[in-house]
């Protein structure tokens, strides 16, 4: 989706303010014009230029459109003329400095409520921008967070929708007040003098094209700025979350002198982005100048000699041309800060336009339950030809039991558990549950089949109870309390400062390593699903907590289809099926005395770790 195209899908619900602020705003103009032109008069009768009309006859329009502003004008004096006989020139005088005072009043009240209304407007899309993002970070597959680092992702969903707000979204007041104020200014000072009016256009085409020519430059400049702002987030994350290793390895140095380059690039690119930005305004400013200049040496030539202008028509002349200049400063910076935005708006569009490659099928098959078996069928995975994970993998999981794989790292056990849960999708071959393909099945649905440990625990910085409570949202605290126990957790949790109501820290830091894999558990038990994904759920445990973890896991496993990724081979002697693989293929299967009893690659594993 294009970058303007994006804006206007987002602007859909909201266009009701815009239209709202667009009619404010052209009232706002329109008032502004006559607020104006209520000086013409006031003008007139301080210098004594007000002509003397003819009060018997009332002032007709011929109904040429080229003369109505003339007729206007003409009845206006006619009824001064008549209010001065009857009250006095200081009367009539003081009567439309009233009128122009209100109708100042009212522009400006009118300018209010449009750019509140705008301000409506950009915030609920931008609100609804950031939303969006978020929904789609919820949907992306896992491998675009092993591909994406997650500070980038960080600046994209703050930084360039704060950019994107603030550079288009917060030029939308500008963007629709200018055109208002130069269209009705322009026809106002028509009307005073087409004369004029044509000579003073001559310097506007120059003028957007040199601010042209500097936005052009300052979305290029701002679409690198982002970038280093990108690079600086994800460092700051890296270093936060690495904070051990990097005092243990005196890495502060190499991150320090990484930190102050990215850093020094962000600042020449800002400073360059600035600089570009704050040439418009000085630059329109400039050119409006001399555009005035221009205007009152010709408006003089007028007055003083050919004697075809009144001195205070030129001075409200000038007063609206001086209207229009403001609108045309603010319209042209406000190109060129939409032009910076567009760059952060192609940052987040890249996001949002990802393809998720894990995606539902149009009419996808509901599933509440397990009822046969899983099958692996001829399935390969490769990120690219050169790089293959697995192949030819064939493997049936019956209702019920448990299958256990083994195998040095990087033979693709893990990936076997990852295509399970659908966070890939399989390069070739299919995976079928009960017989149906699982590209063909509700994700939502099939998902609630599924639960997993992995091992590292992902905990959320929260409270135990609002942890475990992610498994069973809907969970009494009965249900939570008895899980924990089946984790081997409620011990301990209960031993917190305020028990299961305690809040465990970023990423669970105030937690020790097995009790964090014990509230991992416990959530998963929570949530009782018919397929269990165990990925090396007792590895980062001590002896003791194994123990009784793997008793606990052991009795969650009855009557339960597991899939059991162990490095521990002595937590898997009672698993129903062992398979062992190497480099992406299946060498060998069978139970614990029957793989054994073959004296093959399990039986080496084994008297490995027996030996270590």
């Amino acid at each position: 989706m294009k970058a303007t195209q994006r804006i206007l899908y987002f602007a859909k619900p909201h266009q009701k303010f815009l239209w709202g602020s667009m009619v404010f705003n052209l009232l706002y103009s329109l008032l502004n014009v006559f607020s104006v032109g209520t000086m013409l008069p006031i003008l007139g009768l301080m210098f004594g230029t007000v002509e003397k009309v003819d009060t018997t006859k009332i002032p007709v329009w011929n109904g040429e459109v080229g003369h109505y502003f003339d007729y206007l004008k003409s009845l206006g004096y006619y009824k001064i003329q008549i209010n001065i006989e009857q009250h006095g020139a200081v009367s009539v005088l003081a009567v439309l400095c009233g009128v122009t005072a209100f109708a100042f009043l009212l522009r400006n009240i009118f300018r209010y409520i449009g750019a509140y209304l705008l301000v409506n407007y950009r915030v609920g899309i931008t609100k609804d921008l950031r939303t969006s993002m978020y929904d789609k970070f919820l949907k992306l597959p896992v491998s675009f967070f092993t591909e994406q680092r997650k500070g980038d992702m960080m600046s994209r969903i703050s930084n360039d929708i704060g950019a994107v707000e603030g550079g288009i979204m917060g030029s939308l007041v500008d963007i629709v007040n200018a055109p208002f104020m130069i269209l009705t200014s322009l026809v106002t000072l028509f009307l005073l003098s087409p004369s004029l009016t044509l000579f003073s256009l001559l310097v506007f085409p120059i003028m957007g094209w040199i601010i042209s020519a500097v936005g052009k430059s300052l979305k290029k400049q701002a679409h690198f700025a982002q970038a280093e702002l990108s690079n600086l987030f994800s460092l700051v994350d890296e270093t936060l979350k690495s904070s051990k290793v990097i005092k243990i390895f005196s890495a502060d140095k190499i991150l320090k002198n990484r930190f102050n380059t990215t850093t020094d690039n962000w600042q020449k690119f800002s400073i360059g982005m600035s600089r570009r930005r704050e040439l418009a305004s000085p630059s329109s400013e400039f050119l409006g100048s001399v555009t005035i200049l221009i205007i009152t040496w010709f408006a003089g030539k007028q007055i003083l000699q050919e004697h075809t202008m009144q001195p205070e028509t030129f001075l409200v002349f000038i007063a609206i041309f001086f209207q229009i200049l403001d609108p045309a400063k603010k319209l042209s910076s406000a190109v060129s800060s939409i032009q910076g935005g567009m760059a952060s708006l192609e940052r987040v569009s890249e996001v949002l336009d990802y393809d998720l490659r894990v995606e539902e099928i149009e009419n996808p098959i509901a599933i509440s339950s397990l009822k046969n078996k899983i099958e692996f069928k001829n399935i390969g995975f490769y990120y690219d030809k050169d790089n293959v994970i697995l192949k030819k993998f064939s493997l049936t999981i019956p209702k019920g039991k448990t299958v256990a794989l083994v195998g040095q790292s990087g033979s693709g056990k893990t990936t076997i558990a990852n295509l399970l849960a659908r966070f890939y999708d399989v390069s070739e071959g299919e995976i079928l549950i009960d017989g149906e393909n699982v590209k063909n099945l509700s994700l939502k649905d099939y998902h609630h089949l599924l639960g997993m440990v992995t091992q590292e625990s992902v905990l959320f910085n929260d409270s135990v109870a609002n942890n475990i409570l992610m498994g069973k949202p809907e969970a009494t605290d009965t249900e939570i309390i008895s899980a924990a126990k089946i984790a081997n957790a409620d011990q301990f949790i209960s031993q917190l400062p305020n028990g299961y109501d305690t809040n465990i820290g970023d990423d669970g830091g105030k937690l020790s390593g097995g009790q964090k894999q014990r509230v991992s558990i416990a959530r998963a038990v929570l949530k009782n699903p018919p397929i269990m994904i165990l990925d090396e759920a007792t590895s980062a445990l001590d002896t003791e907590s194994e123990r009784a973890v793997q008793e606990a896991l052991e009795k969650m496993m009855e009557n339960r289809t597991s899939l059991v990724i162990a490095h521990r081979l002595s937590t898997i002697q009672k698993a129903d099926l062992i398979v062992v693989m190497e480099r992406g293929e299946i060498v060998e299967q069978g139970t614990h005395q029957e793989l054994m009893d073959k004296n093959g690659v399990y039986r080496k594993l084994v008297d490995l770790q027996n030996f270590s």
